[in-house]
């Protein structure tokens, strides 16, 4: 699969199949994925996989603590979005969860119905394994734009093996619960996200959505 397939292939994946992912691939994939470009080659990222039995009991043990305590951890260790998103981007995002929500067939004043798939975040939409990106508190926006580039040469490389991902900031919500059953011991280290692995399932709905890009005249000026 050239680059360009990948990229185009590629996206969000809200439904897996119960297809387990062979390890060799996985440490395969993370290995490569570590040439990604790195400021000062600090390689900033760390990263736990889980998969198996593992992944299963992390996943009962979230269900449970969303079941007697919905509420986030606080406090918040960042801001997922600005607070005060202004257009366009406000409106993108606003598109793209009515887009979703359309092929659910779950309206907008349904809060319920919508809110009770949001929760499927916390249960890796099915997908047999798991990873989660964490990074040094002393790390600035320039070592974060570094786990971007790692994280994405990660899904293009497991996108030409066959396996499609969504990475999930929204566990950085109960950053405290996934750091306690990682058993993370560095007090220093940040969640960043989540990512959801596996085969996509292509019989489910939720996976014909493909999302809008802007136009290339919208985002790049050509000087000459």
């Amino acid at each position: 699969m050239k680059v360009s397939e990948a990229l185009a292939n590629r996206k969000s994946v809200r439904a897996f199949l119960d297809r387990p992912i062979p390890q060799e691939v996985l440490r395969s994939v993370l290995e490569r994925s570590a040439r990604a470009p790195s400021g000062g080659n600090l390689q900033p990222w760390r990263i736990y996989v889980l998969s198996g039995a593992r992944q299963e009991a992390f996943r009962e043990a979230i269900r449970k603590r969303l079941a007697d305590n919905p509420v986030p951890d606080s406090p918040a260790e960042y801001s997922i979005y600005p607070e005060k998103l202004k257009a366009p981007y406000r409106d993108s995002r606003f598109k793209v969860g009515e887009d979703l929500y359309g092929l659910l067939g779950i309206p907008r004043e349904d809060k319920a119905g919508r809110m009770g798939w949001f929760q499927r975040n916390y249960e890796f939409f099915g997908a047999p394994t798991s990873m989660f990106c964490y990074v040094d508190k002393q790390m600035g926006p320039p070592q974060w734009s570094d786990l971007g580039m790692f994280l994405q040469s990660v899904m293009l490389l497991l996108q030409e093996e066959g396996i499609d991902t969504c990475a999930q900031e929204c566990w950085s919500l109960y950053h405290q619960s996934v750091r306690e059953l990682l058993g993370v011991e560095e007090p220093e280290w940040i969640l960043f996200c989540g990512m959801s692995v596996g085969y996509r399932d292509g019989a489910d709905p939720v996976n014909r959505l493909v999302t809008d890009r802007e136009p290339l005249e919208n985002f790049a000026t050509f000087l000459e």
